[in-house]
């Protein structure tokens, strides 16, 4: 059983101690180089006394052009050999050495770093662990005058003659900002370095070699299509090496970052941050729509019958599942497809969304649309015709042909586009609101999601191959809310659209009824999918393996803005208005509320004057009480006189 890492979490794997384990995978070596034959000799030096098996390893030197040619020194390791590629580049070299490279794990080396003697092994020991793997070593570098080869091989630890030394500081800051890579998975792949990193060779077959367009960051950009693929990144700090003077980026990372960004910002999705232009497309989207059909309709089609008035649509019928009971679905024998205004519905609304990093795939059997005259409104492909004539000039739009085999929806949708990050599979007919797509996105990449399902609607009765037949025969899965898969249980991905059930084998071709039914759209990591595949045993199903690696979780398309209906799109002229209009509204409030802001201080001011009017009326009425009492006591004083002085003469 394959080992199952979660995200980027390497760390329940098992490893045996140096030394102490039997390995018995082959490492090939590829190290392009390019004239400084002096420091190709320490770097082979190196090589040629590492503790990893001698006859499991080769080591490919490409000389990228170097005058005079390159030659391989005494000291080197038995299975060396030398090959010339003449293109300047070192993409170019490395490709060359890949192609010419033998071993199951492929292990980049600069010509210029010179690995310590555990540093092969201590990689090789992760590739043992799980076969989706890229390891990178701990750079340092050194300033120290160069020794001899012979003075490398006999040395057992490099710091005695390369130390002091600095160290790779944005790798070892990356790695301590993420607790080993294992924090923020979704940008590791920028530990895939070339100075020191190997990868599983099945790994990069399917990855691709590097991109020869670019200039700068061919690294970092084979490191995202490694993600894409399914990889984890590791670092190990038990393999070291020596990088022999400054590398260049340590020098001139401002300009090199400049040069970099220009042509990284093409195609890694994930650095959003280059990505800040509000319409622009670039060669790889950060996400991919694939708009599937409810029922193509033959071409002997039935007339086109839609739901009942007010019903929900529901799911999409596969081949040879009988029709379909999709909004506006035309049904045929054996037929699918969908009509040309709920495709326009669908698409309209998702290329007019808040998220213009997008490409559409309509999948379809695009090659019955030919060219001929016949009346346009009896030609029994007619929607296909306008859906494919109204979109043919939208670059953001393409269409892949299912025509010979329905399992090459998979294959076709998204192959084109490059290494899309996410991939939402939607059946036609249901719009998605202007910000729909970019709340799945934020939840699927805020908590790490693989699979974000929709579920979209509910029915009883339903029929289709969404009822858990499969193209041949799959299983329904019991209980919860699931969507029907293509190609069985034996492969293959699971449509939108599908039909969850519970119990029993539907035979391929029937359309039994099947309570309840629902309609799901899938918002889908490609790592996690990628990663899925390597890992997922035998007859298990793909999203399984995905709810056991990144995690699935389900969502009420309702409140996420999914209708299943056409909506007003808001064009870039009425947006333009609109933020217009609320930019003078904002201006308009902001003045009220300074002019309200200079009454409440207007206001202030006068209490203030009361409440020190008041203040002294409290003294003045103080003052007058105080004389008041005086005069009261003068007069009774006065009065009391009077009296006596009175009784007195009466006497």
């Amino acid at each position: 059983m394959t080992a199952r890492i979660t995200g980027n979490d390497y760390r329940g794997l098992t490893l045996p101690g140096p030394g102490d384990w039997t390995p018995s995978l082959r490492v090939s070596v590829v190290v392009p180089a390019y004239g400084d034959q002096e420091k190709l000799d320490l770097a082979l030096a190196g090589l040629a006394v590492q503790s990893y098996p001698a006859d499991l390893t080769e080591v490919v030197v490409v000389d990228n052009g170097s005058e005079p040619p390159l030659r391989l020194p005494g000291l080197r390791p038995p299975g060396t050999r030398l090959i010339v590629c003449p293109v300047p580049g070192r993409a170019h070299a490395r490709n060359a050495g890949l192609s010419a490279a033998t071993g199951d794990v492929i292990h980049w080396l600069d010509s210029d770093v010179v690995l310590d003697r555990g540093s092969v092994e201590a990689h090789m020991r992760w590739h043992h662990a799980a076969p989706y793997l890229v390891v990178t070593g701990y750079l340092r570098f050194t300033p120290a005058p160069l020794p001899s080869p012979g003075t490398v091989a006999a040395t057992d630890d490099l710091a005695a003659i390369f130390e002091p030394a600095e160290p790779h500081a944005w790798l070892v800051d990356l790695v301590e900002r993420t607790d080993g890579l294992t924090a923020n998975p979704h940008r590791a792949f920028s530990l895939h370095v070339g100075g020191a990193t190997s990868v599983n060779a099945a790994l990069l077959a399917a990855t691709g070699p590097m991109d020869t367009d670019l200039i700068l960051g061919q690294d970092t950009e084979m490191g995202y299509r490694l993600a894409q693929a399914g990889a984890v990144f590791v670092p190990e700090p038990r393999s070291r090496a020596f990088h022999l003077g400054p590398t260049m980026r340590m020098r001139d990372k401002a300009p090199i970052d400049r040069v970099s960004h220009a042509f990284v910002a093409d195609r890694i999705p994930s650095y959003r941050w280059l990505r800040s232009h509000p319409a622009r497309q670039w060669k790889v989207p950060y996400v991919e729509v694939v708009v599937e059909p409810a029922a193509w309709p033959g071409p002997a089609a039935e007339p086109a019958s839609g739901p009942e008035p007010g019903a929900r649509p529901g799911p999409v019928a596969e081949p040879g599942a009988g029709s379909g009971t999709g909004p506006g679905t035309r049904s045929g024998p054996g037929g699918r497809g969908y009509g040309y205004d709920e495709v326009r519905a669908t698409v309209d609304a998702v290329l007019a969304g808040t998220v213009p990093d997008v490409a559409v795939t309509l999948v379809g059997p695009w090659g019955r649309v030919g060219a001929e005259g016949r009346a346009p409104l009896r030609d029994p492909d007619l929607d296909l015709v306008l859906i494919r004539g109204h979109y043919a000039h939208e670059p953001r739009v393409r269409f892949a042909d299912d025509s010979a085999d329905d399992s090459a929806d998979d294959s076709a949708a998204g192959t084109a586009v490059g290494p899309v990050p996410f991939r939402l599979r939607l059946p036609a007919g249901w719009v998605p609101g202007e910000d729909t797509l970019a709340r799945l996105l934020d939840l699927a990449r805020d908590e790490g999601y693989g699979l974000v399902a929709v579920l979209l609607a509910e029915g009883t009765g339903i029929t289709g191959e969404g009822a858990g037949t499969g193209v041949a025969g799959g299983t329904r899965r019991a209980g919860g809310p699931g969507e029907g898969e293509q190609g069985g249980n034996t492969g293959g991905r699971r449509g939108s659209g599908g039909v969850s059930g519970a119990g029993g084998v539907a035979d391929p071709g029937t359309a039994p009824a099947v309570p309840p039914a629902i309609v799901t759209a899938r918002l889908e990591r490609a790592a996690a999918f990628a990663r899925a595949a390597i890992v997922r045993e035998e007859g298990e199903d793909l999203d399984d393996a995905v709810e056991d690696t990144f995690g699935v979780i389900w969502v009420d398309g309702e409140s996420y803005g999914f209708t299943s209906g056409p909506r007003p799109v808001t064009g870039r002229r009425g947006a333009y208005r609109a933020r217009i209009e609320a930019e003078a509204e904002v201006a308009r409030l902001t003045r009220e509320a300074e002019r309200l802001r200079g009454q409440v201080t207007k206001w202030r001011d006068e209490a203030s004057r009361w409440r020190r009017s008041t203040v002294e009326l409290r003294r003045e009425v103080g003052t007058l009480r105080k004389d008041l009492a005086a005069a009261r006591k003068v007069v009774q004083y006065g009065l009391l006189s009077s009296v006596r002085r009175a009784i007195s003469r009466r006497r």
